[in-house]
C-alpha cells in the first residue's frame, strides 16, 4: 500500500478518534503527518538493465531469482553494472520502479584536415557514411555507443585517429 492509498483508506473514516495513553488522535492530525511522508523515487538504470528487469518480471521471476541468474545474462553489461555497487539500486528498481538513463551521444570525426570527416547515419540510405557538412537533411549526426557497436563502429572509441566528442 502506498501513501495515497493509505490516505484514501482513512479518508473514508474521518470520524476516527483514538485514545492512546490519554492522548486523543484526530484524523486531520493523522492526515497531516501522512502527507509529509515521502514517496519512493524511481532510480535510474541503463537501458540494458531495464530490459533485463522487464524480461525477468514477464517470466515470473522474483527479485532474488533475477539476481541469482544475472551472471548468466548474455549481455555482460548487465552483470557488470550490477556488481559495480548497484545491487541495492537493482532491488529498488525492481520494487519501486525506475527511469531509464539517457544514453550518452557522440560526434565521431576523423582527426586532421580531411574534407569528409564527420560520421553520420543517413536515414534514407539506412547506412553510415562520412560527410563534411552539418547541413544535410535526413541524417543523424550524433550516435550512442550501442548504435555504433551494433553497426560495427565500436572500434572508433579505441582508435587514436578518431576524435570522439560527447554531446548533450
Amino acid at each position: 500500500m502506498n501513501k495515497q492509498e493509505l490516505i484514501e483508506k482513512f479518508e473514508g473514516r474521518k470520524s476516527i478518534i483514538g485514545c492512546f495513553q490519554g492522548w486523543a488522535v484526530w484524523w486531520e492530525d493523522v492526515k497531516e503527518i501522512l502527507e509529509q511522508l515521502g514517496e519512493p523515487q524511481p532510480v535510474k538504470v541503463p537501458q540494458c538493465v531495464a530490459e533485463y528487469i522487464e524480461f525477468k518480471k514477464k517470466n515470473n521471476f522474483h527479485v532474488y531469482g533475477a539476481m541469482r541468474v544475472i551472471e548468466d545474462h548474455y549481455d555482460k553489461k548487465v552483470p557488470d553494472w550490477f556488481y559495480e555497487n548497484n545491487i541495492e539500486k537493482f532491488c529498488l528498481a525492481w520494487l519501486n520502479g525506475y527511469e531509464v538513463e539517457k544514453e550518452k551521444r557522440y560526434f565521431v570525426k576523423i582527426k586532421g584536415n580531411i574534407k569528409e570527416n564527420m560520421l553520420v547515419y543517413g536515414e534514407l540510405l539506412e547506412r553510415y557514411f562520412f560527410t563534411k557538412s552539418f547541413s544535410l537533411d535526413d541524417v543523424i549526426y550524433s550516435h550512442t555507443r550501442k548504435e555504433l557497436e551494433d553497426a560495427n563502429f565500436g572500434w572508433v572509441f579505441d582508435c587514436p585517429e578518431i576524435e570522439i566528442e560527447e554531446v548533450e
